[in-house]
């Protein structure tokens, strides 16, 4: 494990020389150099210091080297316009560096502490390279909501290593904790995933920042809340038990009003934001079931959300580079400009509503399960959830690919066969992945 922490900081000084394109292929090899660390064993392995992984740290370091190295190949602008792109690749390696040790990490307190760093590059990225002067706001909003959860999960660390002696995940045992206590280590997680109500900052952050932020903010920065979530389960499984129908019932009913909003949405980005938080609802139903399928299809579903989510907002720069404009006013009738490009719409809006054959279909289909086993009372709320899932996808890609085109629209470009590449590789494993379902649910 240790050999691809040091390959990450032997990476950086590639950062300094126009080598732009061999930091993308290096991490793209690093990602299927990682493949091969794939082990069956439910244990940990690679243990090396207070580092290691299972199977679920596992398909999230993978996933983080995978979009990481398409960020790089989305963010080819910043290197034709010479705009700071040295700097942007040395963020993009100390980000994912930060990232790595954060799913690795076997202790509680170290946990925390990247967890808490990851937070910097990802601001920096918004505020440095987002469009609108509006990026300021919304990275403090994206600070200051994360930073006001965090601060009582350090009081929980020490008072869990005042009454244990230990911050080891592997060692900890079920806590007769407080609902404070449980607040306090856990709001940061539902902040992180983003939990309704507390989702404000999440549809900002994604609108004002760039392609690249939009792609590790969807991919990889709503997965620690979940993965935070899946961790410190055993800690609460009392507590989860007395109030999980409280959380289930708010994330569902926090869902559909959610779903209600994206068909309100004239900015393209703002209405994948939006979607995020509606699938993210389910995530955290699925889990405070407290079931095997709940946990597994919460698995599924940030791997098959980050690969899908993140094309969506790749297809939203595609477009955004052309006409200048995130509106869905003026992005009309694109299916008569870029045909090709409606196809890619077509097969990554299918997986955002959940079609068969992707990977979105199975998770939504375990987590499903998990809460009707939970109560039949989820089935009418969750018919509503799926239903409007698929509206607002159709409503995306209708408004966005037919009708007259806008009139002001004089000249543009067509796709460049790199675009091409990066909305096929994420289309490809999450079209793939469902053939190998075994390798996620060790069945």
């Amino acid at each position: 494990m240790m050999k691809f922490y040091l390959g990450l900081i032997f990476l950086s000084p590639l950062c300094f020389k126009k080598n732009y394109w061999l930091l993308q292929w290096m991490f793209l090899f690093m990602s299927f150099l990682f493949i091969f660390e794939f082990n069956f064993s439910l244990n940990l392995f690679s243990l090396s210091y207070y580092y290691g992984y299972d199977s679920l740290s596992y398909y999230l370091v993978l996933l983080s080297f995978w979009i990481c190295s398409l960020m790089i190949m989305a963010s080819e602008k910043l290197l034709k316009e010479e705009y700071y792109y040295k700097i942007f690749m040395f963020l993009l390696i100390c980000l994912m560096l930060v990232l790595f040790l954060t799913f690795v990490s076997l202790n509680f307190f170290i946990f925390y502490l990247f967890f808490e760093i990851s937070l910097i590059p990802v601001l920096f990225l918004i505020i440095g390279w987002g469009y609108q002067p509006e990026r300021i706001e919304a990275g403090l909003y994206l600070l200051f909501y994360t930073l006001l959860m965090s601060l009582p999960m350090m009081v929980g660390i020490f008072f869990y290593y005042y009454s244990s002696y230990h911050l080891i995940f592997y060692l900890m045992s079920e806590q007769s904790l407080h609902l404070f206590m449980y607040l306090c280590i856990n709001m940061v997680f539902f902040c992180k995933i983003p939990m309704f109500f507390i989702h404000l900052w999440l549809p900002k952050a994604h609108v004002e920042a760039p392609v690249s932020g939009s792609m590790i903010l969807a991919g990889i920065m709503l997965k620690l809340g979940g993965y935070g979530l899946m961790r410190f389960m055993p800690m609460f499984m009392s507590m989860v038990l007395n109030i999980g129908v409280l959380l289930i019932t708010l994330s569902l009913i926090g869902g559909f009003f959610v779903s209600l909003i994206c068909l309100r949405q004239s900015d393209i980005k703002s209405l994948i934001a939006y979607s995020s938080v509606a699938h993210m609802s389910l995530l955290i139903g699925g889990l405070m079931s407290m079931s095997l399928w709940g946990y597994y299809g919460s698995l599924m579903m940030m791997i098959a959300h980050g690969l899908c989510s993140s094309g969506l907002f790749c297809l939203a720069n595609i477009t955004y580079e052309r006409l200048m404009s995130r509106s869905l006013y003026l992005s009309k009738g694109l299916l008569n400009i870029f045909p090709s490009l409606a196809f890619w719409w077509f097969m990554l809006l299918i997986g955002n509503m959940a079609a068969p054959l992707t990977l979105n279909l199975f998770s939504e289909i375990m987590l499903i399960n998990s809460l009707i086993s939970y109560s039949n009372f989820c089935l009418y709320i969750l018919i509503l959830l799926s239903f409007f899932s698929a509206v607002y996808s159709l409503y995306l890609y209708s408004f966005s690919q037919h009708g007259a085109y806008y009139s002001g629209l004089m000249c543009t470009y067509q796709i460049y066969f790199r675009e091409f590449l990066l909305l096929f590789m994420h289309w490809l494993p999450l079209n793939l992945l469902f053939l190998k379902k075994a390798f996620i649910l060790f069945i």
